[in-house]
């Protein structure tokens, strides 16, 4: 591996290496500006204020004492707020769901903690004493809390991955095979809600300047798709998307619930139009419980058949998953997506179905519907295994599918075996044995689980803008952010690489919705989506340089074509005859230019009609269990991943490190708990809502499997944020039943249930 020197070794593509991040200095050093952190002039504060009962009606709002309270603006609440449109419901295939009803517009209550009101003040202390002093008295209706209590309401979503397919598919006979399967497995698994909580909360500073057509909407907000933003709220308040920038240079995480625009964000720009000054909304932590979605509540049935070979004959995925109110939109976790396609069983049915609530909209969450779904399909693949006595990895690959068996399609690549065979090895499994109980140290009960991991390859449409200035440098912008997964760092990699040019003379910029658009950092796209925009420039770069080169006066390339042409180290050389150059900055200065300016554009084309298109990988994990205490410790872990082109080892590895550490958590600790009561989170804060520190996270090995893939983009990426956690979860539990023989099909994983 190339020593980490933040430099590209000579003669090596750029791409690939484990280059430092360029943002991380400025984060180190506190030197990063986040959304709330922006120094605007005459800011005014905005608190929310929210609900306390799950359903009813709000039938007065006592404001006397708020509004005589020092410091106060204004009070917005249904009865003055500004008027704004519906939007229709939906949920598209890598933006999250469709916020259908915005805030303030009447005065129904679907859930505890809706925003009923804002109170603005000249700074926050005040602004928070007045929004205590806000009362309000409500007509309470019967709410459904219990996601158990209400199954009878289950229905199918009506815009399925926006509409983009049936919830429900079938292939074969699955319940005469079933039936006739000489092995079974019928189980349900269910998985509880789980909260984001990203190091920074949501925050927005919101911003009105000038007048009638000149009327411009700036906001500096927290967000995983700052053109997602412009486009919402241009649409909210009758704007043109030209006249709204959305700003966000740095984002403190976000893992899904910072991919839509919530209400808050509308909030924030509806109160800065009523004060006539700057406002700035930040929500408390508690409020992040209760505003940005969650990943929801699942249950799932699993039914596998198998012959005594172990080759299923049969499998069904019933998923159910909590919904909100219909009124406040849709969403759906597309639990049963991996289910399809990627095992090989003949007869195979997949349902979909929501369960309304009185609850906030759930939104997607790392690896949506992956992960949820996986430790449902990998726990009962790993209870087929131990029915027929066989090991995991071989029950796998005798179900391998060499092709997508629900589109009947040839996958653009698929190196699984691989991923089998490398993370098997570093993690020494041929030494399992197989019966459940079988290793100890000591007391100590030891267990080894795997699982495979599998994750769509997703793009979008997206453009770049290259300048080239006088000095010999070149800018890179889209309108794209980063979540902390290294975009600054992999896209200034990948287009020095495309312009050949050294990685210090290269700059990306992002988190302006002024550049070129880009998609929702979601879905593990932006880097196929945004990297081929970025090619994109670069080629239609390339092309204007060589037009120009032959154009100029004096011209060393006198009777060459374009073809002829290439650029290296910032000067357009003749192939044949590279002494025979002209640096850039020269050449803008004979065309009379300060800086060159060229956009590109690249999207999607036929592929994905074409070809199934996933990336794929393997999770090993290694569980130390307690038999007295029921303590669980994950030991080691090891994840091998088959993701197309790694742009950034360093940056690729991290993200894996994150995942896997989402998916320990989401097995052994992640839940929050809803009082059936009252419908409020029980502990809405970071201190009782358990997620893994430091001392529970073992020594973790990745492997990243080289995969040419020239089917999916250009840029060969496949995405990686999503895949390391997709069953990760199922790995920790089936170790779990390794050590203790004990199959716990409830996450999380906590000592009472195996203290049996």
């Amino acid at each position: 591996m190339p020593l980490d020197t933040g430099f590209p070794i000579a003669g090596h593509s750029v791409v690939g290496q484990p280059i430092d991040r360029r943002d991380g200095r400025l984060k180190v050093s506190g030197r990063a500006r986040y959304a709330a952190e922006f120094d605007i002039g005459n800011l005014a504060h905005a608190v929310l204020v929210q609900s306390t009962i799950a359903s009813g009606e709000i039938i007065g709002m006592d404001l006397a004492a708020a509004q005589a309270a020092p410091g106060v603006l204004a009070i917005l609440t249904p009865d003055n707020a500004p008027r704004l449109p519906e939007q229709p419901s939906g949920q598209s295939e890598t933006s999250g769901p469709l916020v259908a009803k915005p805030v303030l517009q009447d005065k129904l209550v679907y859930y505890s903690g809706q925003h009923i009101a804002v109170v603005v003040a000249d700074t926050l202390e005040r602004a928070q004493h007045a929004a205590a002093l806000v009362k309000v008295e409500y007509r309470e209706y019967e709410a459904q809390i219990r996601m158990e209590d209400a199954l009878g309401a289950a229905y199918p979503p009506k815009r399925f991955r926006n509409g983009q397919r049936p919830p429900d598919s079938r292939r074969g006979d699955p319940e005469a095979a079933l039936a006739a399967a000489p092995v079974r497995i019928d189980a349900t698994y269910t998985t509880p809600i789980e909260h984001h909580n990203p190091m920074e909360p949501h925050a927005t500073i919101a911003l009105w300047e000038g007048d009638g057509d000149n009327r411009r909407l700036t906001v500096y907000s927290a967000t995983q798709g700052i053109s997602n933003t412009r486009e919402a709220l241009a649409k909210l308040f009758g704007l043109k998307p030209e006249q709204v920038r959305a700003i966000c240079p740095f984002v403190g995480g976000g893992f899904g619930c910072k991919g839509n625009t919530w209400p808050h964000v509308t909030l924030a720009a509806m109160a800065a139009g009523v004060v006539n000054r700057p406002v700035k909304l930040v929500l408390a932590r508690e409020q992040m419980f209760s505003s940005n979605g969650y990943r929801p509540q699942t249950i799932q049935r699993l039914r596998l058949g198998a012959d005594t070979q172990g080759r299923l004959v049969a499998l069904t995925h019933d998923g159910l998953t909590s919904m909100s109110h219909p009124a406040l939109g849709e969403f759906a976790e597309p639990v049963g997506l991996a289910s399809e396609m990627l095992y090989a069983a003949p007869n195979a049915a997949v349902t979909h179905r929501l369960v309304p609530l009185n609850a906030p909209l759930p939104t997607y969450m790392r690896a949506p519907g992956e992960a949820s779904g996986s430790f449902a399909l990998e726990s009962a693949m790993d209870e087929v295994a131990a029915a027929l006595k066989l090991d995991p990895i071989a029950l796998r690959l005798r179900n391998y599918a060499e092709t997508d068996p629900h589109q009947d399609k040839p996958f653009s690549s698929k190196a699984l075996k691989q991923c089998y065979a490398d993370g098997a090895e570093a993690f020494g499994w041929t030494r399992r044995p197989p019966e459940p109980r079988a290793m100890r140290d000591g007391p100590v009960l030891i267990g080894w689980g795997m699982a495979t991991a599998t994750y769509p390859t997703n793009r979008s449409e997206a453009g770049a803008r290259i300048l080239f200035d006088s000095d010999g440098t070149v800018v890179v912008q889209s309108g794209t952010q980063d979540l902390g997964t290294g975009t600054y760092t992999t896209m200034a990699q990948l287009a020095a690489d495309a312009l050949k040019m050294p990685l210090h003379r290269v700059r990306f910029e992002l988190g302006d919705s002024d550049f070129p658009k880009a998609p929702v950092s979601g879905g593990s796209q932006s880097s196929a989506s945004v990297g081929s925009a970025v090619l994109a420039a670069a080629d239609s770069a390339k092309q204007r340089l060589f037009e120009m080169a032959l154009g100029v006066d004096r011209s060393p390339f006198q009777g060459a074509s374009p073809e002829e042409l290439e650029l290296g180290d910032g000067f357009v050389r003749l192939r044949a005859a590279p002494h025979r150059q002209i640096g850039v900055p020269a050449l803008l200065a004979r065309n009379r230019l300060e800086r060159l300016v060229v956009e590109g554009d690249a999207k999607p084309g036929d592929e994905k009609k074409r070809f199934s298109m996933h990336s794929f990988g393997a999770q090993f994990a290694e569980v130390r269990v307690d038999p007295e205490l029921g303590e669980i410790r994950v030991s080691r872990f090891v994840g091998a991943y088959a993701a197309g082109r790694i742009l950034n080892m360093k940056t690729a590895r991290s993200q894996a490190l994150g995942g896997i550490t989402m998916g320990i958590g989401m097995a052994l600790m992640e839940a929050t708990h809803i009082d059936p009561n009252n419908g409020r989170v029980v502990y809405p804060n970071v201190s009782e809502y358990v997620m893994p520190v430091h001392a529970d996270i073992p020594d973790i090995q990745t492997i990243f499997v080289e995969e040419q893939d020239r089917m999916i983009n250009p840029a060969g990426v496949k995405g990686l944020g999503e895949l390391p956690i997709v069953g990760a979860a199922a790995a920790v539990a089936n170790a779990v039943w390794h050590a203790t023989g004990i199959r716990v099909r409830d996450l999380p994983i906590t000592a009472e249930k195996i203290l049996v």
